[in-house]
């Protein structure tokens, strides 16, 4: 357990280099017994991002074969990770498992944080698969060694794109089960375990999206974006996945019913995506009216980035070599292993082939002007790509409201039938939403809602 104390260190590092994250919700308990489960749909990024979350260390139950893993086995070892023997990977070990929940009961009792993934599998589905039993017998197992029960909090991870560098993800910290009726019920109680189970899947439930199929995502988001512009919502991760979630249970009633108008909206939401992706707007671009004098001061604010610029020029001719080499190691890499290792591909290869690089540049300086200036370039490398991270992705978003604020001025009566179109989209969808709710409402008070 040598690398335990900085797991939170090196999390935040390996995914804040790859994507960016926001946090929202509530708040893990920096320290005692936590049990911390998420949803797991991109392979050893999730774990780095639960960390994130946490921010404090903790350990993780993970499957054998990454122990053995010839890349990253060390790191699994070193942070103190818990070995879980699955069928699919070796039946003969299976019993093995008695020695991994003692092990997570002894965490648990002494205070450690313990993360899991209760779908038992990364994937690409839609959905939360069906959970396994693991995560309530460990909670189970440790409450009788605790004599209470202590939080099992639900960590909701939202990756709108893992494919694209730089994009957003959102970590969604979700209310913890409350679970003290079930707590000194033991682990050898079935019924305990199956209700325990189910409060776990309610909880992560509440901070995740799950869609029938993903080709309703690009329908879903761009639903929730003209919704929030429309009626000003909060623009926070927790906000927006409420929004996303709701979208999604009047999508899936809408369809039970065979309510010919959600196609309809369904179509017209398509078309107006398209019109903004056109014109290179989004929903809350085509709401503002954005003063001049007030863009003026904004971009006199923003004049220090061209001070700045310099830094991501030498870092992308720095880095060229290094970058290019990792994306055609790690897609290789996730096209023999699939999709859900995209993200993790990117951040491991990256990490080897970027610190080879950096010492071989550094070896490099050395050679030609002293040990001294090549122990300077080893060190300097570093913080060079992270400061053209934080440069480039303010650069990025500046420029873009820049065109912004011309692309609009240019529209003139275009982007006026595109406000009325989009005002009339947010009206239809907050009434299907609003339906959907009476229906919901109906069985529990016998009533029966209007036709209208």
């Amino acid at each position: 357990m040598w690398l335990y104390p900085a797991l939170p260190m090196v999390a935040k590092a390996a995914v804040r280099s790859y994507y960016r994250v926001t946090v929202a919700g509530g708040r893990v308990p920096s320290e005692g017994p936590a049990l911390l489960v998420g949803n797991h749909n991109n392979s050893l990024i999730d774990p780095a991002l639960v960390v994130l979350a946490a921010d404090r260390p903790m350990r993780f139950l993970a499957k054998a074969p990454l122990f053995v893993h010839p890349m990253i086995g060390w790191f699994i070892r070193g942070v103190g990770s818990v070995p879980v023997y699955r069928v699919q990977d070796d039946p003969t070990k299976v019993g093995q498992n008695a020695d991994t929940f003692r092990d997570a009961f002894t965490a648990l009792a002494q205070g450690d944080a313990i993360g899991i993934f209760p779908e038992g599998v990364s994937h690409t589905g839609s959905q939360l698969v069906p959970l396994k039993t693991g995560a309530a017998r460990i909670a189970l197992g440790a409450a009788a060694r605790i004599g209470q029960a202590f939080p099992i909090v639900p960590i909701g991870l939202v990756i709108p794109d893992r494919e694209t560098y730089r994009s957003e993800v959102h970590v969604i910290i979700g209310t913890p089960c409350v679970w003290d009726d079930l707590a000194l019920r033991g682990v050898d109680d079935p019924e305990a375990v199956r209700e325990l189970t189910a409060r776990i899947d309610e909880a992560m439930r509440a901070v995740t999206l799950n869609l029938e199929d993903w080709e309703d995502a690009p329908l879903v988001h761009a639903a929730e974006a003209v919704w929030r512009a429309e009626v000003g919502a909060a623009s926070d991760p927790a906000a927006a996945l409420d929004r996303l979630q709701r979208i999604t249970v009047a999508l899936r009633a809408m369809r039970d019913r065979e309510d010919s108008r959600w196609r309809e909206i369904a179509d017209a939401l398509q078309v107006h995506a398209r019109a903004l992706r056109r014109f290179g707007l989004t929903p809350q671009e085509v709401r503002d009216q954005v003063p001049v004098r007030r863009a003026m001061r904004w971009t006199v604010a923003r004049l220090p980035l061209i001070v700045a610029l310099p830094i991501s020029l030498v870092a992308a001719a720095v880095f060229w070599v290094p970058t290019a080499i990792t994306k055609g190691v790690a897609d290789g890499m996730t096209h023999r292993d699939g999709m859900d290792a995209f993200a993790t591909h990117r951040v491991l290869v990256g990490a080897l082939v970027f610190l080879i690089w950096a010492i071989l540049v550094g070896v490099g300086i050395g050679w030609q002007f002293g040990v001294a200036w090549g122990l300077v370039a080893c060190c300097v490398q570093p913080p060079l790509g992270m400061a053209a991270l934080a440069v480039g992705d303010r650069t990025r978003m500046a420029w873009d409201s820049m065109r912004t604020f011309f692309r609009t001025r240019r529209l003139g009566s275009q982007l006026t039938e595109l406000r009325e179109r989009q005002r009339q989209l947010a009206r239809a969808l907050q009434a299907l939403y609003d339906e959907t709710v009476e229906r919901r409402r109906a069985p529990a008070t016998g009533s029966t809602p209007s036709a209208e």
